[in-house]
This record gives C-alpha cells, sequence and structure tokens, in this order.
C-alpha cells in the first residue's frame, strides 16, 4: 500500500517525485506559460479518472501538472507494457507504480487501475490509445468508462494542448521558448453501475472534442495558416481526413494483426470524421474475454 497523507490521499514516490522534477524543470527551463483551465471540476480528494486526449509525448505530465503541483497528488499511468522493459525509462515507470497493460491480457491492468482508484489515487486514461498527430480525436476505446463505472468514480474530461509543439511522434524535441500549453478540465460525469460503457464513452468523446475545438481556437498562438501543429480543420498543415483515415484502417490491422516490422503501437495520424465506425468493428474483431480486455484497456503511449 502507498504511503499517504494525513488528509488520506496516497502520496508519491520518491522516484514519482523525481521524474515529475526533472520533466517540470525541462518546462521551466524553456519557461512554458501552462495555462490550467477549469480546476474545479477536477476532485480534491478521492480516486478519479483523468480521461485526456492525446497529441504529445508530454500529456502525461500536462494533464497531471495541476493535482501534483498543487496538491502533490501522484498520477498513475496506464501504459503498454513495453515501456517498462526499457532500460531507463522502465525503471523510473516501474518505480513510480505506473500500470502496465499487457497486450491480451487488459484484464490484470483493468483490475489494478479499479482497485487503485478504490484506494484513492488518480488514473490517468488516454481514450485513443496513440498519439494523433492530426490533432484530431481517434476513436475512444471504453476502457476509462468502465473503470470509472467500477469503482463509483468521478470521469473528468481532459484537454492538453501545445505541448505537441515540443515533441510528438514523428518530430524530434526543439526547444520551445515560452511555450503556451492551455490544459482544461470539463465538468466530470458520474456514471452508475447501470449505465452503459459505451454510451457513456460516447458523451466523453463529445464532452473532449467541444473542449479541445475551444481550447484550440482560443489558444495564444492562435491558429497560422499552414502550420504544421494546426489541425487541416482551422486551417494549419497537419495531416486532413482522407490521410487520416487511410492511417486509421493500417492502425486497425496492425493492431489485429502486428508483425515485426509494424507493431501494434505504431503511431501516425488520426481524425474526427470519417471511418470511425468501420474502424471500431475492426478493432473489436477477434477473440473475446481476456484479449478484449486488453484491447479495451490498453493505453498505447506511442
Amino acid at each position: 500500500m502507498p504511503r499517504r497523507h494525513p488528509d488520506g490521499d496516497p502520496r508519491a514516490s520518491w522516484v514519482y517525485r523525481f521524474a515529475a522534477w526533472l520533466a517540470f524543470t525541462v518546462m521551466r527551463v524553456q519557461r512554458w506559460r501552462v495555462d490550467v483551465q477549469g480546476a474545479e471540476h477536477l476532485p480534491r480528494h478521492g480516486g478519479v479518472v483523468i480521461a485526456a486526449n492525446h497529441t504529445s509525448f508530454w500529456d502525461f505530465f500536462t494533464s497531471g501538472w495541476l493535482p501534483y503541483r498543487r496538491w502533490r497528488r501522484p498520477v498513475r499511468i496506464l501504459a503498454k507494457a513495453s515501456l517498462f522493459s526499457t532500460p531507463v525509462f522502465g525503471w523510473f515507470m516501474r518505480r513510480a507504480e505506473h500500470i502496465p497493460v499487457h497486450r491480451g491480457a487488459g484484464r490484470d491492468a483493468l483490475t489494478s487501475a479499479i482497485s487503485a482508484l478504490e484506494a484513492g489515487e488518480l488514473v490517468l486514461v488516454l481514450p485513443e490509445q496513440t498519439i494523433s498527430p492530426s490533432l484530431e480525436l481517434l476513436p475512444f476505446k471504453p476502457g476509462a468508462a468502465r473503470m470509472a463505472v467500477a469503482a463509483g468514480v468521478p470521469l473528468v474530461p481532459t484537454v492538453s494542448w501545445g505541448s505537441h509543439r515540443f515533441h510528438t511522434s514523428g518530430r524530434k524535441p526543439r526547444w520551445s521558448w515560452r511555450l503556451p500549453v492551455t490544459v482544461r478540465y470539463g465538468e466530470p460525469l458520474h456514471p452508475g453501475p447501470d449505465d452503459d460503457p459505451d454510451v457513456v464513452t460516447e458523451e466523453l468523446r463529445r464532452r473532449i472534442a467541444t473542449l479541445l475545438d475551444e481550447v484550440q481556437r482560443s489558444y495564444p498562438d492562435g491558429t497560422p495558416a499552414g502550420a504544421w501543429w494546426v489541425p487541416a480543420r482551422l486551417g494549419g498543415g497537419a495531416p486532413g481526413a482522407e490521410e487520416a483515415d487511410a492511417f486509421l484502417r493500417a492502425l486497425a490491422e496492425r493492431w489485429k494483426h502486428p508483425t515485426p516490422h509494424s507493431p501494434a503501437g505504431a503511431t501516425g495520424p488520426g481524425s474526427v470524421d470519417g471511418t470511425v465506425g468501420e474502424v471500431e468493428e475492426v478493432l473489436s474483431a477477434g477473440p473475446a474475454s481476456d484479449a478484449e480486455d486488453g484491447e479495451e484497456s490498453r493505453e498505447a503511449a506511442s
């Protein structure tokens, strides 16, 4: 059991504190302008599922910025198991008590996440499962909703925008002096035991899509025409719907039939519209039980 604050909230391990210090130091040195909005929607105590969009390798840190910086509450991350076996990063992931998701054995991760939530911890889930360089939302899987329902905790829609300009899939990290980063927490959902996780997930995605559009349109640096970090919907240079839909079909096939040359965790553009229904059908095909649960709760951190 993790150590706890006098108020009952779990404490961060020394490894978690050190990793957070490293990440936040990178942000401070570059003097990032982090603007956290909707803090009143994130419960101060108790278990919470934080469900966020995924455009950057730093979404984990920006989405957990508020609870750790203000309340010293650690955020446990669901991440693909392969990240835990890397030489250095994997050691940090294990020691910081994040939750590995093994392909085909998602039930264990789901059980661990629910236990953490029932113990009053914060769990971060990225329902898209992979980075979306198109900067639009990929289809969501219902793992976040299932956790919230099973543990009886709030489900908080969250948007992080801006850190992808520093480091995202397919691009090397680049110095980003005074980079604006907006994090917005939306009004929490409170799904009950009689609620359908798929219906809850649809509502979660709708709310995150609304928050994302609002944050993008009000971003301090605007939406410059043709900029690679701006979605095509707003006149930017990110991949458009046709390229995104082609990627989704290919990604679905790689998840269903991974090979050494096209691993299941591969990343690429995503889209809001297009073949979402077809992709969901492909992703849900295949063996049931543990393998199906693994797909639904797996978070490919890319």
